[in-house]
């Protein structure tokens, strides 16, 4: 018989309570938790076992485990536990504390999900941009994008944001590959193509067949659908504003560096209509899918937790990126100069939202993902 030397930490044991698992040591191995869960595979179901690696300080032993993430937080398991150990909880604070670990640089990380740090935070766009010109409004219609003035001129913006988004991904690219190199220690080759778990999984994610599985928070599968579809929108529809302004004849890129193309303006008005259908379509859908989430969460606070500041952080901030953007547009066609201080504040939300998202729950989308093309690559699914 083999053996095995566990090295407890009750170190972290301490940060998994602090994180949000206060319940932690209620549990006491009855798998009820186990049982009740859909998504869990038949093959070493969690959560049951996360309990006592958590509960043991088994920190590196979480940290490689891919169900920590496969784990959708139905909070089926959190609501029919005898002992009120909240395992959706627990597992939702051992997330965070990944994300701590995987994430680079880590203390970013820390730093996100601390609330002594918001308004530093919040701090670092407002003055980035504020630092983009003299700080007066164009005059004149209400336009947003236009040269001159207060940090309204896309030739400010978009190699701005550009630039934010690209060291994001980056940071994200990083922290996801340190991830896998954590799952992949001492697991064994198989023979499933990377090609084949990544499309099954993007087929997964697309229709969220695993949130359709959760019975307590049932609701949550509606509105998540509603916020990743309209995160889509709101990309599609940067995309197609993106080549608007490259190639308008006049104003554009393009023509700003001296090589404009023969573009009909028919056209640039289509192109006009079409990314505004989308965007005001798509933001109706993310303020209606945050509300939802947040009615979910309080609704069923009783039975599945009412969730920490690192869920409502991202929960808030979505929100804020929401009805700032929908309030934007509105002040912009009544004319009024406040629709400039709006816009303001919805960029630093933009700000906030993308430069910090491989640090924030938002970063759940990219390695639960990853979890999942790692459990069909490894034979598991």
């Amino acid at each position: 018989m083999s053996e095995r030397i566990l090295n407890p930490d009750l170190g972290f044991v301490k940060e998994v309570i602090s994180a949000g698992g206060e319940s932690l040591k209620k549990c006491y191995q009855c798998a009820t938790c186990s049982v009740v869960c859909n998504v869990t595979p038949e093959d070493k179901p969690f959560p049951r076992k996360e309990m006592i690696q958590a509960q043991w300080g088994l920190k590196d032993e979480l940290f490689r485990n891919p169900d920590i993430w496969l784990c959708h937080q139905c909070s089926d398991c959190t609501a029919n536990c005898p002992r009120g150990a909240k395992p959706g909880e627990v597992l939702n604070a051992i997330r965070k504390l990944s994300l701590q670990e995987f994430s680079v640089p880590g203390f970013l990380a820390k730093m996100v999900n601390k609330p002594v740090f918001l308004l530093l935070l919040l701090a670092i766009p407002a003055a980035i941009l504020l630092a983009s010109g003299a700080g007066v409004f164009p005059d004149g219609k209400v336009e947003f994008g236009k040269p001159g003035g207060f940090l309204f001129s896309l030739k400010y913006i978009d190699p701005l944001f550009t630039t934010v988004a690209v060291l994001a991904l980056i940071s994200l690219g990083l922290g996801i590959r340190k991830y896998w190199n954590a799952m992949s220690e001492g697991k064994p080759e198989t023979n499933v193509p990377i090609g084949a778990a990544i499309t099954e999984t993007v087929k997964e994610i697309l229709a969220h067949k695993r949130f359709d599985k959760c019975e307590v928070a049932s609701a949550r599968s509606i509105a998540h659908k509603l916020v990743f579809y309209s995160f889509m929108g709101l990309f599609v529809t940067t995309i197609l504003a993106f080549i608007k302004v490259i190639l308008e004849p006049q104003t554009g890129y393009l023509a700003y560096l001296g090589h404009p193309v023969a573009i009909s303006e028919s056209f640039i008005t289509w192109l006009t209509v079409v990314f505004k259908i989308i965007g005001n379509a798509s933001a109706a859908a993310l303020i209606i899918g945050i509300l939802l989430m947040m009615s979910n969460r309080v609704k069923n606070a009783a039975k599945a937790g009412l969730g920490s500041y690192y869920d409502w952080l991202f929960i808030s901030l979505v929100a804020g990126l929401g009805i700032t953007g929908l309030l934007a547009e509105l002040l912009r066609l009544a004319n009024t100069p406040a629709a400039y201080g709006m816009y303001l504040v919805h960029l630093c939300f933009v700000f906030f939202l993308f430069a910090y998202a491989p640090f924030s729950k938002m970063a759940h989308m990219f390695y639960r993902a990853t979890a999942m093309v790692f459990e069909k690559k490894s034979g598991k699914a």
